[in-house]
């Protein structure tokens, strides 16, 4: 396994997204910059030129883009086009621009998510539109050789909802996890599958969620998206 030198340094877009203060507190030796919008703008490749020839970074980590709530990449295509597949592709550029290695946060629900433990090799048919953006941006990634795409399924500790789906499986991953995992597998490329045990997610929720109530999502969700994490295993041991 290798670990990340600590003198290398990092931008992580979406600095003040709810992921990348999780990263910032789980890895506080690592050299990782966290802009905001308005002075690393995704829709802007000036605005993230400049502040790249001001840091100099060796990595750029993506999480900038729009994911919930998830019906808004119905109700305003735009937003979700230009945020996670232009804004995505604009990132992909200045990386090849200035020989940047780039981790890509994808979703595991790029897959269909009817049979589950997914292989990161199996075939894609995104289970909603939030899901077709991100692999709208993989699309643009995977052109670029020095990368690293990662579909994860993830959530906040403890779980956010009151309620959880008991008859849908998957394999959740809570963030502060995540946030330990990457400085392990930020020099490797392709694509990562990143989760948990599969589990239906009333059994995931209630582990940080006593109370948690059941809920059925057959309506809204395929029966199980879970992946294979076999490759992030090996990785890791």
């Amino acid at each position: 396994m290798t670990t990340l030198n600590s003198n290398k340094k990092i931008i992580v877009t979406g600095g003040n997204g709810r992921f990348a203060q999780v990263l910032k507190k789980e890895n506080k030796k690592l050299k990782i910059f966290f802009p905001t919008k308005k002075i690393f703008n995704i829709l802007n490749i000036n605005s993230m030129k400049q502040y790249i020839k001001k840091i100099k970074p060796k990595y750029i980590i993506h999480c900038a883009g729009l994911s919930r709530p998830m019906d808004l990449h119905v109700k305003d295509i735009n937003k979700s086009i230009n945020l996670n597949i232009i804004g995505t592709a604009n990132v992909v550029n200045v990386c090849n621009d200035f020989n940047i290695k780039l981790i890509y946060f994808s979703t595991g629900y790029v897959y269909e998510g009817k049979k589950g433990n997914y292989k990161e090799k199996d075939a894609v048919l995104p289970i909603n539109n939030y899901a077709w953006s991100k692999l709208g941006g993989e699309c643009s990634v995977i052109l670029y050789k020095k990368s690293l795409i990662l579909r994860i399924i993830m959530c906040e500790k403890p779980f956010l909802h009151d309620y959880a789906f008991h008859d849908i499986k998957t394999n959740f991953i809570f963030q502060d996890e995540v946030a330990r995992i990457i400085p392990k597998i930020l020099n490797k490329k392709g694509i990562i599958n990143i989760g948990g045990k599969i589990q239906s997610v009333f059994n995931f929720a209630k582990k940080s969620k006593k109370n948690i109530q059941k809920s059925s999502g057959k309506k809204i969700f395929p029966p199980n998206p879970s992946m294979n994490v076999s490759k992030l295993n090996k990785i890791l041991s």
